[in-house]
């Protein structure tokens, strides 16, 4: 990936087809997000790296990504972390173009696809944080999944305030590993959920689950198995962090309800598919699944900032 430090900035040049506005929609969807903040067009993100806490200010312009570092301007080193961060969070090592061209041919996704042409998958970098997010929001609206996360973020996460603004770090298992189940049912997470987070939490602390574990499995199926054998993790969950975590493009969340909605609106039905007839829209998706999905997911946020 280009880019060009500028001593106080830090310019990348992601590839022709990134809409910066489309992902803003996106991360905009929910006003109870607490791990970024959209303002008059900028996004304001916290990242801890080299155990320092550097607050970003990202916008873009002439095609390219500035990001600005309102509190202090970190090292070089840093920086390039930084980068790789947003490489990764924007999926912008990803070349598009056969997934442009098989959805052209998809009377589904060819409209979608014109309309939010430059939509990348927002990803989830931080494993934990990934698990951790999918886990909250098993069998229970949006709604009530962020206002869950806020509290978990609030309570054991590190912040930085800048100008009367709080900006928050997601917790990190080493922090939750230590944590008793009563502290999560107190924020009104259910025992099940609380178990699972924190066992997932020890298990990472313990070494026995990382990210780089996950992407040395030998193919998808290895690594949803490997997922799945944690306990609390499902075929969803498994799902849900090889596309926003590992961003494997054939990572298909088909049990997914927000999936289910958008396809039901697409096709004008009555009712939501059937798995079955999923199986069978999705057969033109082969490779691209993830992204298919994310389009479609992309679909419910039909409005503007």
């Amino acid at each position: 990936m280009n880019w060009i430090n500028n001593e106080t900035y830090i310019e990348i040049y992601p590839p022709l087809e990134f809409n910066y506005r489309e992902c803003l929609i996106f991360l905009n969807r929910s006003s109870q997000e607490v791990l970024h903040r959209i303002k008059d067009g900028y996004l304001y993100k916290l990242l801890k790296v080299n155990g320092q806490n550097i607050l970003c200010k990202i916008g873009y312009q002439a095609n390219s990504i500035k990001v600005e570092f309102p509190v202090h301007t970190p090292s070089e080193s840093t920086q390039e972390k930084i980068v790789q961060y947003i490489c990764e969070w924007f999926d912008l090592k990803r070349n598009l173009n056969s997934f442009y061209e098989m959805a052209q041919e998809d009377k589904i996704l060819q409209p979608l696809v014109k309309k939010y042409y430059g939509l990348r998958i927002i990803g989830m970098p931080d494993l934990f944080e990934a698990l951790v997010w999918a886990i909250i929001g098993q069998q229970i609206n949006l709604t009530f999944a962020y206002t869950l996360k806020r509290r978990f973020v609030e309570q054991f996460g590190e912040s930085l305030t800048f100008e009367g603004e709080t900006y928050w770090l997601f917790p990190t298992y080493e922090r939750v590993a230590a944590i008793q189940v009563d502290d999560l049912r107190n924020l009104q997470f259910t025992l099940r959920k609380s178990e699972f987070i924190i066992d997932i939490a020890k298990i990472m602390a313990s070494g026995q689950l990382t990210k780089e574990i996950l992407l040395q499995q030998e193919d998808f199926l290895k690594s949803k198995n490997f997922l799945m054998a944690i306990r609390g993790v499902g075929a969803w969950t498994a799902d849900y962090v090889l596309m926003k975590c590992i961003q494997d493009p054939t990572s298909f969340p088909i049990a997914d309800v927000g999936l289910h909605n958008a396809l039901k609106n697409q096709l004008a039905l009555n009712r939501k598919p059937t798995i079955e007839e999923i199986k069978s829209i999705a057969t033109h998706w082969e490779g691209w699944q993830a992204y298919a999905t994310f389009y479609l997911w992309r679909s419910l946020y039909d409005e503007t900032i």
